[in-house]
């Protein structure tokens, strides 16, 4: 969980900015409350595609998506991006509602397919990694995972503000794994522990992180994290791809895919390396499915000037760069 002393460290600056910035959320999720969960959404999809939709951040996605789907037309592009929008005002309201998610009851609101393969891969005792990425509401994964009694930690990067942070992390404990494990150096020995008990670990991995490796994504190489592919290879642990698509409102179905198939050569990086890529490949394949749903608007692909800061993506391509390093890398 976020430290809760964070805020008391900060200087006045930064606390009078993430405080009227939590005033803000807050009073967002207040107002999302006042109205049932089918309504909120409602009108969360409906500020994604007339109000977010007109905002600068557009233009990111629509230069992602030209460089992804150079194929389409502009027109199809922007009906994605419209979609994406809606989605995104969608999940934003339905914070205010977490609890009213299940796979359960006459009005569930959550299907899942695939559970043969995610069933097969926890008896083999192995440890499971589900890897995934920011699909319609994503925090509905994690909630389907504890509901079916797989024993899952989550991963999760802390936002920078702390007040936003400590709720999300309450309400994931409250609607979904009770393990919330922060990215870092104590969070890796945590994920550690939980693979080596036979545990699951849930990890969303469509993410840029300069102290990761390239690996191609939608033809264009994208640094991505290699922490579910070195912890596979080094436990030997299942790595399971997952993804959600939101059926229409406030109703999901989550579905899990068989594992990837990998085996390793004996070169430890190049193993690594090649994994990653796998990973990467199945992540792409299930934007592809329904790209609407997926989060166009982040900065995936390194920008002129980017520098590669992992000592192993420095090695595999042969770059002359400086290194950064905070020492929390899980390979």
């Amino acid at each position: 969980m976020a430290d809760k002393t964070a805020a008391a460290h900060m200087t006045l600056g930064p606390r009078l900015r993430y405080g009227a910035e939590a005033a803000g959320f807050f009073a967002m999720i207040g107002f999302f409350r006042l109205f049932g969960t089918d309504t909120a959404s409602a009108i969360g999809g409906w500020l994604g595609r007339n109000v977010f939709y007109r905002t600068g951040t557009t233009n990111r996605a629509r230069a992602n998506l030209a460089a992804a789907y150079p194929e389409k037309s502009e027109a199809e592009r922007e009906a994605i991006i419209v979609e994406m929008w809606d989605n995104l005002g969608r999940t934003i309201a339905e914070y205010a509602h977490l609890s009213e998610f299940s796979i359960h009851g006459a009005n569930a609101r959550l299907e899942v397919t695939g559970t043969k393969y995610a069933e097969a891969a926890i008896a083999s005792g192995k440890g499971v990694i589900f890897v995934s990425g920011h699909f319609a509401n994503w925090e509905m994964m994690p909630a389907t995972a504890e509901q079916l009694g797989y024993e899952c930690g989550e991963v999760y990067r802390p936002l920078n503000n702390p007040y936003i942070d400590r709720w999300l992390v309450r309400q994931r404990i409250a609607n979904g794994p009770k393990e919330q494990i922060a990215k870092g150096a104590q969070g890796t020995r945590r994920i550690f522990t939980l693979l080596r008990a036979g545990k699951c670990i849930l990890l969303l991995a469509d993410q840029k992180t300069n102290e990761g490796l390239p690996a191609p994504f939608f033809g264009r190489d994208a640094m991505t994290t290699p922490a579910p592919a070195a912890l596979a290879l080094k436990l030997g642990t299942i790595v399971l791809p997952a993804s959600n698509e939101r059926l229409g409102g406030a109703r999901f179905r989550m579905k899990v895919y068989p594992a990837i198939d990998f085996t390793p050569s004996g070169d430890h990086d190049r193993d690594i390396q090649d994994l990653t890529i796998k990973i990467t490949e199945a992540i792409e394949r299930l934007v592809r499915e329904r790209p609407s749903q997926w989060l166009w608007i982040h900065r995936r692909w390194p920008k002129e000037g980017d520098r590669i800061r992992s000592k192993r993506a420095q090695a595999l391509s042969g770059a002359d760069v400086r290194v950064e390093s905070d020492g929390s890398s899980l390979t």
